[in-house]
Protein backbone atom coordinates (compact mmCIF):
# COMPACT_ATOMS: atom_id res chain seq x y z
CA UNK A 1 0.00 0.00 0.00
CA UNK A 2 1.15 3.27 -0.47
CA UNK A 3 2.08 5.77 1.87
CA UNK A 4 0.26 9.09 1.31
CA UNK A 5 2.95 12.36 0.78
CA UNK A 6 1.10 15.39 1.24
CA UNK A 7 3.10 18.42 -0.78
CA UNK A 8 2.76 21.98 0.16
CA UNK A 9 4.34 25.02 -2.04
CA UNK A 10 5.58 27.62 0.67
CA UNK A 11 6.66 30.05 -1.99
CA UNK A 12 8.84 32.46 -1.13
CA UNK A 13 9.67 32.42 2.35
CA UNK A 14 11.90 33.50 5.22
CA UNK A 15 14.27 31.08 6.29
CA UNK A 16 13.91 30.98 10.29
CA UNK A 17 9.84 31.11 10.49
CA UNK A 18 9.92 27.66 8.17
CA UNK A 19 12.63 25.99 10.21
CA UNK A 20 10.62 26.87 13.47
CA UNK A 21 7.38 25.20 11.16
CA UNK A 22 9.30 21.81 10.71
CA UNK A 23 10.63 21.61 14.58
CA UNK A 24 6.85 22.02 15.41
CA UNK A 25 5.62 19.97 12.95
CA UNK A 26 8.30 17.07 13.61
CA UNK A 27 7.68 17.54 17.63
CA UNK A 28 4.19 17.16 17.38
CA UNK A 29 2.97 14.50 14.94
CA UNK A 30 2.39 10.89 15.67
CA UNK A 31 2.26 8.04 14.50
CA UNK A 32 -0.88 8.34 11.86
CA UNK A 33 0.48 11.95 11.02
CA UNK A 34 0.92 11.69 6.75
CA UNK A 35 4.27 12.48 6.13
CA UNK A 36 4.47 15.88 4.10
CA UNK A 37 7.13 17.82 1.68
CA UNK A 38 7.16 21.42 1.46
CA UNK A 39 8.09 23.48 -2.00
CA UNK A 40 10.18 26.88 -0.72
CA UNK A 41 12.58 29.48 -2.07
CA UNK A 42 14.31 31.25 0.68
CA UNK A 43 15.55 35.18 0.48
CA UNK A 44 19.70 35.23 0.51
CA UNK A 45 20.37 33.18 3.69
CA UNK A 46 23.52 31.45 5.14
CA UNK A 47 22.90 28.28 7.03
CA UNK A 48 24.92 26.58 9.28
CA UNK A 49 24.47 23.08 10.21
CA UNK A 50 24.64 21.90 14.10
CA UNK A 51 28.31 20.81 14.21
CA UNK A 52 28.73 23.14 11.48
CA UNK A 53 32.42 25.40 11.48
CA UNK A 54 32.23 28.96 11.79
CA UNK A 55 35.24 29.84 9.89
CA UNK A 56 33.66 28.51 6.61
CA UNK A 57 31.75 31.84 6.43
CA UNK A 58 34.73 33.85 4.95
CA UNK A 59 32.66 36.92 4.22
CA UNK A 60 28.49 37.21 5.61
CA UNK A 61 28.64 40.52 4.22
CA UNK A 62 25.03 41.56 4.12
CA UNK A 63 23.70 38.20 3.90
CA UNK A 64 22.01 36.50 7.56
CA UNK A 65 23.45 33.68 9.23
CA UNK A 66 21.16 30.96 11.11
CA UNK A 67 22.80 28.37 13.28
CA UNK A 68 20.91 25.75 12.94
CA UNK A 69 19.84 21.89 13.79
CA UNK A 70 20.37 20.19 10.27
CA UNK A 71 23.59 18.11 9.58
CA UNK A 72 25.93 19.68 7.14
CA UNK A 73 28.39 22.41 7.26
CA UNK A 74 27.44 26.18 5.76
CA UNK A 75 25.45 26.92 2.48
CA UNK A 76 23.60 29.50 1.14
CA UNK A 77 20.02 29.40 0.33
CA UNK A 78 18.64 32.56 -2.26
CA UNK A 79 15.24 33.08 -4.83
CA UNK A 80 16.11 30.62 -7.50
CA UNK A 81 16.93 27.68 -5.89
CA UNK A 82 14.63 25.21 -4.99
CA UNK A 83 14.29 23.87 -1.39
CA UNK A 84 12.47 20.75 -0.76
CA UNK A 85 11.87 20.12 2.82
CA UNK A 86 11.06 16.10 3.63
CA UNK A 87 9.27 15.83 6.85
CA UNK A 88 8.56 11.84 6.51
CA UNK A 89 7.96 9.11 8.79
CA UNK A 90 11.02 7.04 7.85
CA UNK A 91 9.53 3.96 9.62
CA UNK A 92 6.49 4.47 7.49
CA UNK A 93 8.50 4.11 4.51
CA UNK A 94 10.70 1.50 5.98
CA UNK A 95 13.82 3.03 5.11
CA UNK A 96 16.89 4.72 7.24
CA UNK A 97 18.64 7.85 7.15
CA UNK A 98 20.85 6.97 4.35
CA UNK A 99 18.39 5.46 2.24
CA UNK A 100 16.69 8.71 2.34
CA UNK A 101 19.98 10.32 1.64
CA UNK A 102 20.50 8.08 -1.73
CA UNK A 103 16.87 8.61 -3.06
CA UNK A 104 16.90 12.34 -2.84
CA UNK A 105 20.22 12.46 -4.55
CA UNK A 106 19.06 9.90 -7.21
CA UNK A 107 16.14 12.04 -7.17
CA UNK A 108 17.80 14.85 -9.04
CA UNK A 109 20.66 12.56 -10.98
CA UNK A 110 17.45 11.10 -12.36
CA UNK A 111 15.69 14.48 -13.38
CA UNK A 112 19.08 15.75 -14.79
CA UNK A 113 19.48 12.57 -16.87
CA UNK A 114 16.00 13.43 -18.51
CA UNK A 115 17.59 16.65 -19.68
CA UNK A 116 20.79 14.69 -21.07
CA UNK A 117 23.07 16.27 -17.61
CA UNK A 118 25.11 13.35 -16.40
CA UNK A 119 25.58 13.84 -12.83
CA UNK A 120 26.64 11.94 -10.05
CA UNK A 121 26.83 11.74 -5.88
CA UNK A 122 29.30 11.06 -3.63
CA UNK A 123 29.17 9.12 -0.48
CA UNK A 124 31.68 10.84 1.30
CA UNK A 125 30.45 14.59 0.62
CA UNK A 126 26.91 14.22 0.08
CA UNK A 127 25.08 16.17 -2.38
CA UNK A 128 24.76 15.87 -6.52
CA UNK A 129 27.53 17.19 -8.78
CA UNK A 130 28.23 17.80 -12.56
CA UNK A 131 31.47 18.13 -13.71
CA UNK A 132 32.78 18.44 -10.68
CA UNK A 133 30.75 21.31 -9.65
CA UNK A 134 27.92 21.18 -7.01
CA UNK A 135 23.91 21.23 -7.75
CA UNK A 136 22.48 20.30 -5.11
CA UNK A 137 22.89 19.83 -1.38
CA UNK A 138 21.26 18.03 1.43
CA UNK A 139 21.23 18.37 5.03
CA UNK A 140 18.95 16.13 7.32
CA UNK A 141 17.80 16.12 10.88
CA UNK A 142 15.90 12.84 12.01
CA UNK A 143 14.05 12.82 15.55
CA UNK A 144 12.77 9.47 16.86
CA UNK A 145 12.42 8.38 12.91
CA UNK A 146 11.05 11.63 11.44
CA UNK A 147 12.88 13.73 9.07
CA UNK A 148 13.08 17.23 8.73
CA UNK A 149 15.06 20.41 6.30
CA UNK A 150 16.17 18.23 3.35
CA UNK A 151 17.30 19.07 -0.44
CA UNK A 152 18.47 22.41 -2.33
CA UNK A 153 18.51 22.36 -5.68
CA UNK A 154 20.33 25.47 -7.29
CA UNK A 155 17.84 26.04 -10.52
CA UNK A 156 18.18 29.46 -11.72
CA UNK A 157 20.01 31.90 -8.84
CA UNK A 158 22.42 34.38 -8.16
CA UNK A 159 25.71 31.93 -7.59
CA UNK A 160 27.75 35.22 -6.44
CA UNK A 161 27.16 34.31 -2.36
CA UNK A 162 28.37 31.05 -2.40
CA UNK A 163 32.12 32.30 -2.94
CA UNK A 164 31.85 33.87 0.16
CA UNK A 165 31.73 30.54 2.05
CA UNK A 166 33.38 27.46 1.63
CA UNK A 167 29.75 25.20 0.20
CA UNK A 168 29.47 22.84 2.60
CA UNK A 169 32.65 22.66 4.19
CA UNK A 170 34.76 22.20 1.14
CA UNK A 171 37.38 24.92 0.46
CA UNK A 172 37.24 25.99 -2.96
CA UNK A 173 34.44 23.68 -4.31
CA UNK A 174 32.61 25.23 -7.06
CA UNK A 175 28.95 25.29 -7.51
CA UNK A 176 26.50 24.97 -10.80
CA UNK A 177 23.14 25.56 -11.72
CA UNK A 178 20.22 24.16 -13.86
CA UNK A 179 20.29 27.22 -16.00
CA UNK A 180 23.94 27.01 -16.34
CA UNK A 181 23.79 23.42 -18.43
CA UNK A 182 21.22 24.88 -20.75
CA UNK A 183 18.08 23.76 -18.87
CA UNK A 184 15.27 26.74 -18.11
CA UNK A 185 12.66 25.51 -16.33
CA UNK A 186 11.12 27.30 -13.15
CA UNK A 187 11.64 26.29 -9.50
CA UNK A 188 7.96 24.72 -9.27
CA UNK A 189 8.28 23.00 -12.29
CA UNK A 190 11.25 21.08 -11.80
CA UNK A 191 9.49 20.50 -8.03
CA UNK A 192 7.45 18.79 -9.58
CA UNK A 193 9.20 16.22 -12.10
CA UNK A 194 11.92 16.03 -9.04
CA UNK A 195 8.92 14.71 -6.17
CA UNK A 196 7.64 12.51 -8.75
CA UNK A 197 10.72 10.28 -9.20
CA UNK A 198 11.25 11.08 -5.27
CA UNK A 199 7.61 9.54 -4.97
CA UNK A 200 8.52 6.80 -7.04
CA UNK A 201 11.32 5.77 -5.30
CA UNK A 202 9.85 5.97 -1.60
CA UNK A 203 6.34 3.98 -3.33
CA UNK A 204 4.27 7.53 -2.27
CA UNK A 205 1.70 9.03 -3.62
CA UNK A 206 1.72 12.70 -3.95
CA UNK A 207 -1.10 14.37 -3.01
CA UNK A 208 -0.67 18.46 -3.91
CA UNK A 209 -1.85 20.73 -1.23
CA UNK A 210 -1.10 24.92 -2.10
Amino acid sequence: MKRRIRVKNLGLQPYQPVWQKMQQFTHQRHQETPSEIWIVEHPAVFTLGQAGKPEHVLNQGEIPLVQTDRGGQVTYHGPGQLVLYTLLNLHNFNIGVRSLVEMLENSVIDFLATHDIKANADRNAPGVYVDGKKIAALGLKIRKGNSYHGLSFNIDMDLAPFRQINPCGYQGLEVTQLRDQGVIMSVNDVATDVLTLLADKLDGDLEFND
